[in-house]
């Protein structure tokens, strides 16, 4: 499923602000954020679609457990532009992620494989990810 670049062994727990900045590429249809427990595991996918999938301008959450997508969640605003560097704040509370976009909108995705550490991490997609940083 995750052709693009991995980390494993990473720890992602509750308390902590994942920040990820990138450049999309400038004809990007779409890129994603993914954390989880392995790459059949996702609990948080973050899927900016500039035209991809059947959404424009769009925003797209969801959760991959066990080889099936569960159900999308749309929420926030789209501050992505092709071409240009954007920046995505994750913070990891106990009940859910708060993703913050550098527009200002946030996102609420429920944690919903429960867990209070993630230790895989992938980026996927139309994007060089430039910083990546878990504080």
């Amino acid at each position: 499923m995750m052709k693009g670049m991995n980390i494993v062994n990473m720890s992602f727990k509750v308390g902590q602000t994942m920040t990820v900045v990138g450049v999309a590429k400038p004809d990007a249809t779409n890129f994603a954020v993914n954390i989880g427990l392995d790459q059949q595991n996702i609990t948080m996918h973050i899927n900016p679609r500039f035209n991809a999938h059947g959404d424009e301008n769009a925003v797209v959450c969801n959760s991959y457990e066990g080889g099936n997508w569960c159900e999308e969640h749309r929420e926030g605003g789209f501050p992505f532009q092709q071409g240009e560097e954007f920046k995505i704040l994750i913070e990891f509370t106990p009940d859910e992620f708060v993703v913050t976009l550098s527009d200002g909108s946030t996102i609420h995705f429920r944690n919903r494989l429960g867990a209070e550490k993630y230790s895989f991490i992938s980026f996927d997609g139309e994007a060089r990810i430039t910083s990546f940083e878990i504080k």
